[in-house]
C-alpha cells in the first residue's frame, strides 16, 4: 500500500525544480530573523490593546538562564513551560505577523508581550484544567521546520486571533535551529521531542473531558505523527481517541507515513492532511530525501491518493487555491481565517469525518471530491 507507483517517481525534472526551490528557499532565509527581544514584555501605560492571546508554551528547547523566558537551540532534558499574553495590533491583517521595524517593540503597530511568566508543568496543567471546565478545549500547535521558538509563539498568536476558534491555544516547540541549511540537525531535534509531546497529550487528556485538538505542520507533523505511534505501542488508545490531528505540509516520507499508520490504525476522528502539489519547500526536502514523495504535495487527484488515504483512515485536502503567502507555496495554512471559517461549516465538518482524498475551494469555501466532476459526467452520457 502506497500513495504513488515507483514507476512515476522518476516523471519529475527532480534537479532542476528542487534546484530552483532551493535557491528561493535561500533568499528567503537571507532576510533578518526576529530574536529574543521581539518577544521581551513591553509597558504601554496609555495603550489598551483591543485583543490580547493567552498562549501557553511547552518547549525541549533550553533556557538560556534559569527563569528567564529566552530559548536556545540546546535541547532541554526535561520541557520548559511557560505563559505568554500576546497583544495583536490594530492594524493586523489576515495571515500576516507584524513584526517590529527595529529593535524597539510598538504595541499599537506590532505583535506584542504585554506579560510573561515561567511556569512548571503543574501550573500549566493547573491553567489547562481550570480553562477546561469553562468549555475552553486546548489546542497544541507543533511548528514546522526552520522556526525560532518568538516566531513559533507569534505565529499561534496569528493562527489563534484569525481563526478566532475558542479553547486554550497551546505551543510544542521543539529546538529546531532557524537555519536553511539545518534540515537534518532539525530532523534530529524533531524526533528527540516525541517522548515529550506524547508525554503532554496524556497530560492534556487527563486535565480535561473534551477532545484536544492537534495542529502540526511540515517537520512538526513528522513529529506528531510519531508521538502517535508511540501512544499506540504504550496502549493509549485513550489518549487517541480524544484527539482531533490536523497535519499541514505534512514534511513525511509517504512511504514511513503508511508504516506510521498501520502501527496507529485507524483514528476516531480521522487525521486530516493538509496538502498542495505546487508545495516548494517540501520539493527541497524530497530531493534531500533520494526523491521520495512527501505526503505534504500528494496529488488528490491520483486516485491510488484516494484508496490509500482510505484504507490509511485519513482525509486529504488539497489546499492549493488558498493564495499563497510567500514563494515557497509552504505556508498556505497560516490563512487561518478563511481555511477556519470554511473547515468549521456543518457540511464540511461532516466530510471531514470521511477518510478519503479532497479538493478545497477558497474562492466557493467548499469541500468536494476531486472525481465528482467526472462522476457527473460519466452519469451523463
Amino acid at each position: 500500500m502506497r500513495f504513488s507507483s515507483s514507476a512515476s517517481r522518476g516523471k519529475t525534472p527532480f534537479l532542476t525544480v528542487a534546484a530552483t526551490a532551493l535557491v528561493c528557499l535561500a533568499v528567503q532565509g537571507c532576510a533578518g530573523r526576529p530574536g529574543p527581544e521581539t518577544i521581551a514584555s513591553v509597558t504601554a501605560a496609555d495603550f489598551k490593546p483591543q485583543r490580547v492571546e493567552r498562549i501557553l508554551t511547552v518547549t525541549t528547547r533550553d533556557r538560556a538562564k534559569p527563569g528567564e523566558n529566552v530559548f536556545t537551540t540546546e535541547k532541554s532534558i526535561e520541557p520548559n513551560y511557560a505563559r505568554f499574553d500576546v497583544s495583536i495590533p490594530p492594524n493586523h491583517k489576515p495571515a500576516n505577523i507584524e513584526w517590529p521595524k527595529g529593535k524597539t517593540v510598538n504595541p499599537r503597530t506590532d505583535f506584542a508581550v504585554m506579560a510573561q511568566d515561567a511556569l512548571g508543568r503543574e501550573a500549566l496543567l493547573r491553567d489547562i484544567a481550570a480553562n477546561a471546565a469553562k468549555g475552553q478545549k486546548p489546542g497544541v500547535f507543533v511548528h514546522g521546520y526552520n522556526y525560532n521558538f518568538q516566531e513559533a509563539l507569534y505565529r499561534l498568536a496569528q493562527l489563534k486571533t484569525d481563526s478566532n476558534i475558542g479553547g486554550t491555544p497551546i505551543l510544542f516547540s521543539w529546538p529546531s535551529f532557524a537555519a536553511i541549511p539545518a534540515y537534518v540537525a532539525d530532523k534530529e531535534a524533531a524526533t528527540y521531542s516525541r517522548d515529550a509531546l506524547a508525554a503532554l497529550l496524556v497530560d492534556l487528556t487527563r486535565a480535561g473531558r473534551g477532545e484536544v485538538d492537534v495542529f502540526a505542520h511540515s517537520m512538526g507533523g513528522w513529529l506528531t505523527v510519531e508521538a502517535l505511534r508511540q501512544l499506540k505501542l504504550e496502549g493509549r488508545q485513550d489518549v487517541l481517541d480524544r484527539l482531533r490531528v490536523v497535519l499541514a505540509a505534512p514534511d513525511i516520507d509517504e512511504d514511513v507515513f503508511v508504516a506510521q499508520m498501520r502501527v496507529i490504525g485507524r483514528m476516531k476522528t480521522p487525521i486530516t492532511v493538509l496538502v498542495a502539489p505546487d508545495d516548494r519547500a517540501l520539493l527541497v526536502s524530497r530531493f534531500l530525501g533520494a526523491g521520495t514523495q512527501r505526503v505534504g504535495s500528494l496529488d488528490v487527484t491520483n486516485a491510488t491518493v484516494a484508496e490509500v488515504a482510505k484504507q490509511a483512515g485519513v482525509t486529504i485536502i488539497d489546499i492549493s487555491s488558498l493564495p499563497p503567502v510567500d514563494s515557497t507555496n509552504h505556508n498556505r495554512f497560516v490563512d487561518a481565517q478563511v481555511l477556519a471559517g470554511a473547515l468549521s461549516r456543518p457540511a464540511a465538518a461532516a466530510r471531514l469525518g470521511d477518510a478519503g482524498a479532497f479538493v478545497f475551494d477558497a474562492a466557493a469555501q467548499t469541500i468536494s471530491s476531486p472525481f465528482s466532476l467526472a462522476a457527473t459526467v460519466l452519469r451523463g452520457q
